[in-house]
């Protein structure tokens, strides 16, 4: 009986999802984010991510009350244009939100602009983001 409890409180141990995950929590229900970004979402507005659930619930309460869509967290009125949403991304780029300067490494990566990725990277993580340290590893490796 022993040697079986001890099996199970080392698969417990084994197999627990951990207390907090690298991109932090949801700064409304506090849950920690998922590791798979398909489940949060940034807001342009104040960088801040956002679990799929809050926007959800967010947006079911704006529907039922007939409102007009807002920023989750700091209540901003959601842009109504592409170019509108980028200059609010770009305000929070320049106001040095290192959320901002991760996610503008992470298009111009994609955009293969690999050098200047890895300098938003590079200011993101001085900034203390850890989260770009995943992304300027395999830059490193490539040069």
């Amino acid at each position: 009986a022993c040697k079986e409890r001890a099996a199970e409180l080392h698969d417990e141990i084994l197999f627990r999802q951990p207390e907090r995950s690298s991109l932090g929590d949801c700064p409304i229900c506090l849950l920690p984010l998922q590791l798979d970004t398909d489940k949060s979402m940034m807001m342009g507005c104040c960088s801040k991510m956002i679990c799929n659930g809050c926007d959800y619930a967010n947006k079911m309460r704006e529907f039922a009350e007939n409102l007009r869509h807002k920023c989750p967290f700091c209540r901003d009125p959601i842009p109504n244009s592409e170019a509108k949403a980028e200059a609010k991304f770009i305000q929070r780029v320049e106001a040095n939100d290192p959320l901002a300067i991760r996610e503008m490494g992470v298009r111009q990566y994609n955009d293969g602009d690999h050098e200047r990725a890895f300098e938003y990277f590079t200011k993101a993580a001085g900034l203390s983001d850890v989260d770009p340290c995943r992304k300027t590893a395999p830059t490193l490796c490539q040069t």
